[in-house]
């Protein structure tokens, strides 16, 4: 069938999908190598499936779902794994002199052409999702004898056979854990926690926030398990009754990644948690971590000052390195020294003097800090604001004209100012050295792919008038196969950015109560974490549950 050889950008225009200034732009940023679609994609201008009913209608190539698809193994060998994973095509059947390949992108002629030479078949295409394809290549690829000995083998002999193939690149241990973190990457979680209990291991993943139940392994692999992956990151293999953290680069699907490794000692063997930190896709742009204008404009004028203290706020996993980061990348440029003290480096920014605390040295947050002041600093930022000798470093350096970035745990941004006291710091210190404070959480998005608009029930209609605000409708995920029947699909931060104005430094500086700080930030127009998550919800970002999931009512 001839196709017609329309380029993608004009048919998403002509489907209504993506404005043309929205095209030129991308067009634009976009770097040589990477695929338009890809490019609109990662921007979150389009969703992969509307891409692919687009380009179903408008090429007639029909669309198919790899969910429980009958594939012919035997056709695996025509296509090696390597080219499935660089191309993104899987082979589906054959009739004949044709083979059906399903691809993420049919109108790549080029693989077309070569599968077509290196099988000698008639080539006929079909569209399925990257994640489709990526799930497939690695579930059915990797079903070999390897695995069945593996995790058949129950031998008391096998664990020293074992042990010496834990870094060979093609023993069945190394290729399961290859595996794991490919599928990992595959579903975009966000860690890898690897459970040992009494009769089995359990390997869950952190999708979007939430823990799921990847795979159940037998008891007798758990050791091998343990050994590889600590060997990956340069940990001692002997000793496993203390915890142990660790760090090691892979390349998961053509994609670098860092992986920060921990292990914990329990009682059935040592747990180990493995955080993913994806390299390519770090929120390095300011505008694109969905602050809304009025909090934006704040925050862009707090870490533009030339002096002060900004603190980003909220529990382990809320993102405020991300907000962090952004922030250090917005101030980044040849005429200001940045240096940073981190526990430990998350990401590596160029440009940018980061610091690895190492307490068995003596280098704590407070004696890098003190280092840091000698060394002509115009930006400083601390990992995190743990105690007394730390946070008055920060405030002298504050108030002798250094911006100050840090992060503090506390549950909304007021509580900041009496954390702050709480840790010796004088309330004349805090009024004059704090410029602002973000608190942020990370609410869940609602699919776009399944996602529905409802009638607001009565509680949340309750909910928003409480706030003073109206809702007409609410947008919840049916469910579908791209979120995994969830309804949710990626996440998007919520916040709290309270801007200390002189009205607050001097209620500060009286020491009053928290509810007249309070008073006072309503007054400046703050929009409070509950309010800027029901705004998401009236936007159809994300659902009244979770905003209230992790926002605190009044």
């Amino acid at each position: 069938m001839k196709h017609t050889r329309q380029r993608l950008g004009d048919l998403l225009v002509g489907a209504g999908l993506i404005t043309e200034d929205q095209l030129q732009a991308t067009l634009k940023e976009k770097s040589a190598s990477q695929k338009l679609g890809d490019a609109l994609l990662q921007r979150g201008l389009i969703t992969e499936q509307q891409l692919i009913e687009v380009l179903e209608f408008q090429l007639g190539i029909p669309h198919i779902s790899l969910y429980r698809y009958p594939f012919d193994t035997s056709l695996f060998s025509l296509v090696p794994k390597e080219t499935a994973k660089r191309n993104l095509v899987i082979p589906l059947k054959k009739e004949g002199d044709r083979l059906f390949v399903a691809m993420a992108d049919p109108m790549d002629f080029f693989t077309v052409d070569d599968l077509r030479l290196s099988t000698g078949f008639l080539i006929e295409t079909a569209i399925a999702t990257k994640d489709d394809i990526i799930r497939a290549i690695n579930k059915y690829y990797d079903i070999d004898e390897g695995f069945e000995e593996l995790i058949g083998a129950d031998l008391p002999g096998l664990e020293p056979v074992i042990e010496e193939k834990i870094t060979e690149a093609d023993s069945p241990i190394v290729r399961l854990v290859n595996q794991l973190l490919s599928n990992a990457a595959t579903a975009k979680a966000s860690d890898i926690h690897i459970d040992p209990q009494e009769t089995k291991v359990v390997i869950r993943y952190r999708i979007d926030g939430i823990l799921r139940v990847e795979r159940i392994l037998p008891k007798h692999m758990q050791s091998v398990l343990t050994a590889r992956i600590k060997i990956m990151a340069n940990l001692d293999i002997t000793e496993n009754r203390m915890p142990q953290d660790g760090r090691f680069k892979a390349n998961l699907d053509f994609h670098p990644v860092d992986l920060r490794v921990s292990t914990l000692p329990t009682v059935f063997g040592e747990k180990i948690v493995m955080r993913i930190l994806d390299m390519g896709s770090t929120l390095n742009d300011i505008n694109k971590l969905g602050l809304n204008k009025l909090n934006l404009a704040r925050f862009t004028h707090m870490i533009s000052k030339p002096n002060g203290i900004v603190f980003i706020t909220g529990p382990t996993g809320s993102g405020k390195s991300s907000t962090l980061y952004a922030a250090l990348n917005k101030l980044n440029n040849e005429e200001v020294n940045i240096i940073t003290i981190e526990d430990p480096v998350e990401y590596q920014l160029e440009g940018i003097n980061q610091i690895q605390v190492n307490p068995n040295v003596g280098m704590t947050f407070a004696a890098g800090l003190r280092s840091i002041l000698r060394q002509d600093p115009n930006i400083i930022m601390v990992g995190e604001v743990r105690d007394r000798e730390t946070v008055e470093v920060a405030v002298r350096a504050s108030l002798t004209g250094h911006l100050v970035l840090s992060t503090l745990h506390t549950n909304d941004a007021l509580s900041s100012v009496t954390r702050m006291i709480d840790m010796g710091v004088e309330p004349f210190l805090v009024a004059s050295s704090l410029s602002g404070v973000v608190a942020q959480r990370l609410v869940r998005k609602v699919c776009r792919d399944c996602a529905e608009s409802h009638s607001p029930t009565k509680r949340e209609i309750d909910i928003f008038a409480k706030r003073g605000m109206q809702v007409e409708q609410v947008w919840r995920g049916r469910g579908c196969a791209s979120c995994n029947m969830s309804g949710y699909r990626g996440r998007i931060a919520i916040h709290e950015v309270l801007s200390v104005n002189e009205e607050l430094r001097r209620a500060i500086m009286n020491e009053e109560s928290v509810a007249r700080l309070r008073e006072i930030a309503v007054k400046n127009k703050t929009i409070f974490l509950i309010d800027d998550g029901l705004l998401k919800v009236k936007q159809g970002m994300t659902t009244t549950e979770e905003v209230l999931r992790v926002a605190i009512t009044e």
